[in-house]
């Protein structure tokens, strides 16, 4: 067995997963297992391309890979198909089925990638290829700590928001692994037929912390220019619902209102930005010079002597 953390939740798993392995404590909350699973669920009551729901199930095709059967929030089933490989079946469980597992439970899963600042997380989401993991590597090498990548949990149980670690690994492409200097921590290929890979990160946070800031990352495309700014509360909470991990399967999933409640805690207790970043590789450096700027307004960090 492997045993992993991911958004503050111990996962035993039968397939080896990119990250940090943790050690075992127990009785996992998550379990992934090989075993049958069906290629329809009797009685769905939603469904699209590549899913199916019935009640308490979520099943989840990906077409010459595998089934997945998410139950109750505890447990996937794994069916590969002949195939897939190890590294296709790991790919798709850190990138779909467990991020959905986590919405099955009713927790806040964001599609991003978070560093600690100043003893609170800084997130930034968006979707694919907007650079939440190139700026996190960045960032890390600068001495803010990698809390998580492409899978952020925020849980708030009545309290100030947390945003919780994922054990410490990066997905990088190979471009910004060569732009950003991180050859010596590449690891395996996350894909056969990709080049991207699991790296190891300059600096790790392995605690959950505080919610800091919620930056959506947008590229710098006319009308747009580049700098930060803060929407009114409804824009901000429809921006969460954007970046959410699945966001179409929210309304289905009734996660709705859990969403709305997340997004007036983290206004109230942080706040939520549009970030509209440099289109090109050669403005990170100015990226990150406006968000040390921004955090020192926000009193995140210590303003300069």
């Amino acid at each position: 067995m492997h045993f992993y953390c991911v958004g503050g939740l111990t996962v035993d798993s039968e397939i080896a997963l990119p990250g940090r392995a943790a050690q075992d404590k127990g009785e996992a909350e998550i379990k992934i297992r090989r075993g049958p699973v069906p290629e329809t669920l009797e009685s769905a009551s939603s469904s699209g391309i590549t899913w199916q729901i019935a009640g308490s199930k979520f099943l989840l095709r990906i077409p010459d890979i595998a089934r997945f059967l998410l139950s109750d929030g505890r447990e996937i089933a794994v069916a590969a198909e002949p195939a897939a490989d190890e590294a296709d079946l790991s790919a798709f469980i850190m990138g779909g089925a467990l991020g959905i597992l986590l919405q099955q439970r009713g927790q806040i899963v964001l599609q991003a990638s978070a560093v600690r600042v100043g003893g609170k997380a800084a997130v930034f989401c968006g979707g694919s290829g907007v650079g939440k993991s190139t700026l996190a590597a960045a960032l890390a090498q600068r001495g803010y700590p990698l809390l998580t990548d492409d899978v952020c949990v925020i849980t708030a149980d009545g309290g100030a928001p947390m945003v919780h670690s994922d054990g410490g690994r990066l997905s990088l492409w190979a471009q910004a692994i060569e732009r950003l200097e991180l050859a010596d921590r590449r690891g395996a290929r996350l894909r056969e037929r990709i080049e991207k890979y699991d790296v190891e990160p300059p600096a790790v946070c392995d605690t959950a912390l505080p919610l800091g800031a919620i930056y959506a990352l947008r590229e710098a495309r006319p009308p747009l220019a580049v700098g930060i700014e803060r929407p009114n509360v409804v824009d901000a909470a429809l921006l969460l619902r954007r970046c959410a991990y699945r966001p179409l399967l929210i309304e289905t999933m009734a996660q709705r209102p859990n969403y709305f409640r997340a997004a007036a805690a983290a206004a109230n207790a942080a706040g939520i930005y549009n970030f509209t970043r440099h289109f090109r590789f050669a403005g990170l450096v100015d990226d990150i010079g406006m968000l040390e700027q921004h955090w020192q307004e926000c009193g995140l960090t210590e303003k300069a002597a």
